[in-house]
């Protein structure tokens, strides 16, 4: 089986048992480190709804990850320009981050759009930056989502578990997600830099997030993140205009 993200061959290293009834298997790629599942047939079974029974750190996710990106936006990017989240979800982090001040917008081809109703927007515009957290590992077609986002913006903040080293068995690691068969590819640290390489791009690690960017990030970046313990996103959000109570004027006028 090639990979799909260098195309080079890609060797069986075990079987798993997804949705508690299908055994399928896995594959492993030495050239980028990039691991995948076989041809996915049950995804349509797993999506029977788009965000599964048992992602209980929705809220908490969502709310942490609403201070982090506060940090990065504020410090490396034009944080008046416009950003949009990429397979958003429920809405709820383009909704935490206009309440802080941030221009976001929200596209998912799969999920009802809940908390950022009026703010959705298509692939048709430019974005100084996208975000997606927990989306890589859903990609049947990684390099082509990422061609996509590229396409609109050159920074690209992401969450995704990296495969550990030694990759770890079925039983040993939950992020295979095997209850609800959702995960079907995954990254090592050497795939993301395989990619932002391919693209001419900056990788950037900060503990559970990752960057693409055009524009070195700078070394103490991780540590700036960090920094959300002591308030530092509530400082720098100070600094911005909180777009609730415009957006509820927006969206109250669009119903006369």
């Amino acid at each position: 089986m090639n990979c799909r993200i260098c195309h080079k061959e890609s060797g069986r290293i075990f079987k798993a048992r997804i949705l508690y009834k299908y055994n399928i298997s896995y594959f492993y790629c030495s050239n980028c480190g990039f691991m995948q599942t076989e041809e996915p047939y049950w995804l349509n079974e797993a999506y029977k709804d788009s965000i599964n029974i048992s992602d209980t750190g929705y809220v908490a996710r969502n709310i942490s990850l609403s201070k982090k990106i506060t940090v990065l936006l504020s410090c490396f990017f034009d944080k008046k320009t416009k950003f949009l989240d990429y397979a958003g979800g429920y809405g709820l982090f383009v909704r935490l981050m206009r309440d802080i001040g941030f221009d976001f917008y929200w596209n998912d081809k799969y999920t009802q759009n809940i908390f950022a109703r009026g703010f959705e927007e298509s692939l048709s515009d430019n974005y100084e930056a996208i975000t997606t957290f927990e989306s890589f590992e859903h990609f049947v077609e990684p390099i082509k989502e990422i061609e996509n986002m590229l396409s609109i913006s050159k920074n690209i903040i992401f969450t995704t578990e990296l495969l550990p080293d030694p990759i770890p068995y079925p039983d040993e690691w939950w992020y295979y997600g095997l209850d609800h068969g959702q995960h079907i590819s995954f990254y090592g640290k050497d795939t993301l830099k395989y990619i932002s390489n391919k693209y001419d791009l900056y990788y950037t690690k900060c503990d559970n997030i990752h960057v693409f960017s055009k524009q070195r990030l700078p070394v103490y970046t991780q540590y700036l993140l960090k920094l959300t313990k002591f308030g530092l996103d509530k400082l720098l959000g100070k600094r911005l205009r909180s777009k609730t109570w415009d957006d509820y004027l927006k969206l109250r006028d669009k119903k006369q």
